[in-house]
């Protein structure tokens, strides 16, 4: 049964950078649209980035575009998320998710997505 475990997460400075990581196991990633999710203590989850599979094309949020690059390494069955630039608004649980079929175009819908991981905790503070 896939498994997605997510890493990477932590306590940043603001304009500080960290690397997010989703790594596959009993399964795969391949071929399938992988997306970044995150939720903030008292809000919905939203949608942060997602990508193909092939990796050709990409989807950010508004509110972290410019700041944030998902990329994949299929190899080692991962997809990360740079951060740069963060902020405390980016505070909240990071998810990674795959998307319910093989997919050539990314999305930003968690209904799209059918497996989660457990998430990790991205605090921005000074």
């Amino acid at each position: 049964q896939l498994q997605l475990v997510e890493s990477g997460g932590g306590l940043v400075q603001p304009g500080g950078s960290l690397r997010l990581s989703c790594t596959a196991s009993g399964g795969t990633n391949d071929a399938y649209p992988i997306g970044w999710f995150r939720q903030a203590p008292g809000l919905e989850r939203e949608g942060v980035s997602g990508i193909t599979g092939s990796g050709s094309k990409t989807i950010y949020a508004r509110s972290v575009k410019g700041r944030f690059t998902i990329s994949r390494d299929d190899i080692k069955n991962t997809v990360y998320l740079q951060m740069n630039s963060l902020k405390p608004e980016d505070t909240a649980v990071y998810f990674c998710a795959r998307y319910h079929r093989v997919w050539p175009i990314p999305s930003l819908s968690e209904e799209d997505y059918d497996s989660w991981g457990q998430g990790t905790q991205v605090t921005v503070s000074s």
